[in-house]
């Protein structure tokens, strides 16, 4: 039985101890596309929760006996009955290494690098050749941000050693601070890791035998004092989600929607979200003056000839700049772009979209195609709108989408082009179209399948059938937003409302007050296996294409709550 399977085993045996409780997971991925396993408390992301979120880390070196200890003292947990488990919600990740146990290469991983050593890492997320494992552990936890981190090593001399956020707990242990101040625990006890806070962090060395004593006194000392309250890791995750939709609107509309340059839907996205917003917020300044006057040259020179499908999605903001400003020349636009789209037969994508049927296309051709047909009641334009959405044939029995025809891999942002290009097509398209009620039948998969893959944190993983993948900030936009827009609309059900709030709240926490954020996928074609798709960089910062999708998002659900 492979060492991965066995860690596995162990999990699952402990769900059963504790029905309801944990949930197995993974937190990451290795060079050998292996999982670094996770078990997850029901209230690991919870907001509502008074219990304390503990997380046990173990095997961060690699060692079977760290492993062991991690997965002994879960099983001391576990036997400590509701005692424990009322007021303590314990996650785990109990081998943090599994590729440097797997190949008994520990500290090293077996592709060159330590995941024990150095952290903060420095960029290459996730794509690091010898590192992946401090990626992944590092983002993971600061956004998991428990309020208190407890690592676990094997060891003949006992001792417990805490960081600078955790020196409150040192008296009641006898501990000393932490030696070396690179490592995980001393980075996430000082400064403001990953622009959030700080996490308290302990690492207890002992014997196995000296196991249960020490984690009996810490435990105890937790539950009979109130001296362990919330990180400021999750102090900070809890201001920017307690924000109102339209202030961190305000912060997307500020940071982004500002620039023409290129001519691509990642600039038009935004553009036209600051447009829906000040129609949201009338008394609000009005934007529109200022994105006429930076859109005038290409207004008066009309749509390119030569324009890709994302190009001509670029367009979008046409009809509500018309609104905005009256003047009806920029429908013109959409319909000049929508004239780019020309059928090549029944069956067969439209010209200029990809013969392979991408999902990109499905969002670029639904934006423009839907628009034009209401901007001139033409039934051309949603006549080849839905002919390419049904003629496709890539979305599985299960739900989701593949990428193309030749790429059979799910990956999250293409299937969030999916869903945002069925959402587009659904607002346009007559109720009495022939081909609505498959058009609807196949958006209803998709979100069923979504739904059921979204991670605890609200987010969408970077490939879908990879749960250690990272959490990416793009595909959990566009599968919020296509969502709320279905049940505003009417075609989704209302119980789809807790996995779009689930949703908003991870996409909340993840945006600054000026509007960085966190683990956008950078700009993707086909990629030639899943690899390449784990591989893709995330970005941490500024990003239009994040941005412009998170403003919309936050828009269409203070649009939900409204009920307008």
């Amino acid at each position: 039985m492979s060492t991965e399977q066995t860690i596995n085993d162990a999990m699952d045996t402990l769900i059963r101890t504790r029905p309801g409780f944990w949930t197995r997971s993974a937190c990451g991925v290795t060079r050998s596309l292996g999982q670094i396993p996770a078990l997850l408390d029901r209230n690991a992301y919870s907001v509502e929760t008074s219990r304390v979120r503990i997380l046990l880390l173990g095997g961060l070196t690699g060692y079977q006996a760290d492993v062991d200890m991690a997965l002994h003292a879960l099983e001391l947990f576990a036997g400590g009955g509701d005692s424990l488990s009322l007021r303590i919600a314990l996650s785990a990740v109990p081998c943090a290494n599994p590729d440097g146990l797997r190949l008994n290469v520990a500290p090293e991983n077996g592709a060159g690098g330590n995941p024990s050593s150095v952290y903060p890492p420095e960029g290459k997320y996730y794509y690091d050749l010898e590192d992946p494992e401090k990626r992944y552990l590092w983002r993971w936890i600061c956004f998991q941000a428990p309020d208190l981190i407890i690592e676990l090593q094997s060891g003949d001399s006992l001792n417990w050693e805490f960081n600078q956020a955790a020196q409150s707990l040192a008296p009641g242990l006898g501990g000393k601070s932490i030696s070396g101040g690179q490592g995980l625990l001393a980075a996430l006890g000082s400064g403001h890791p990953d622009g959030l806070g700080t996490v308290p962090g302990l690492r207890l060395t002992a014997t196995d035998e000296q196991l249960p004593r020490e984690l009996g006194r810490l435990f105890s000392m937790l539950r009979q004092l109130d001296m362990l309250g919330k990180s400021k890791a999750r102090q900070t995750l809890d201001a920017r989600r307690g924000r109102p939709k339209t202030e961190i609107a305000k912060a997307l509309a500020t940071a982004y929607g500002h620039t023409f340059d290129p001519v691509v839907y990642t600039q038009g996205v935004p553009i036209s979200g600051r447009l829906r917003l000040h129609q949201l917020e009338p008394s609000s300044d009005n934007p529109a003056p200022d994105i006429a006057t930076m859109l005038e040259g290409f207004a008066m020179a009309g749509v390119p000839e030569d324009l890709a499908p994302s190009g001509l999605a670029s367009v979008v903001w046409g009809d509500e700049l018309a609104y905005s400003t009256g003047e009806a020349r920029y429908n013109e636009l959409i319909v000049q772009a929508a004239e780019r789209f020309e059928s090549r037969g029944q069956g067969v994508a439209p010209r200029p979209c990809d013969p392979a049927f991408r999902t990109e296309d499905m969002f670029m051709s639904g934006a423009i195609l839907g628009r034009a047909f209401n901007i001139t009641g033409n039934a051309k334009y949603i006549d080849i709108l839905a002919d390419f959405i049904l003629s496709g044939k890539i979305q599985q029995t299960h739900g989701l989408f593949w990428h193309c025809r030749s790429a059979a891999y799910y990956w999250g942002r293409g299937n969030g082009f999916a869903a945002m290009g069925l959402a587009e097509a659904l607002t346009y398209l007559p109720e009495d179209h022939t081909s609505r009620s498959a058009v609807i039948a196949m958006y209803k998969r998709l979100m069923d399948s979504l739904g059921r893959l979204q991670h605890h944190s609200g987010m969408l993983n970077q490939v879908l059938d990879v749960p250690g993948s990272y959490l990416e900030f793009t595909a959990t936009c566009m599968m919020g937003y296509a969502m709320a827009r279905g049940i505003r609309m009417g075609f989704l059900s209302d119980a789809f409302k807790t996995v779009v709030d689930l949703a908003w709240q991870g996409v909340a926490e993840r945006v600054d007050d000026i509007g960085n954020v966190v683990d956008g996928c950078a700009s993707t074609g086909v990629q030639n296996n899943v690899r390449d798709y784990l591989d893709r960089p995330a970005i941490f910062g500024l990003d239009d294409r994040s941005g412009g999708m998170a403003l919309w998002f936050a828009v269409e659900m203070e649009r939900l709550a409204r009920g307008i």
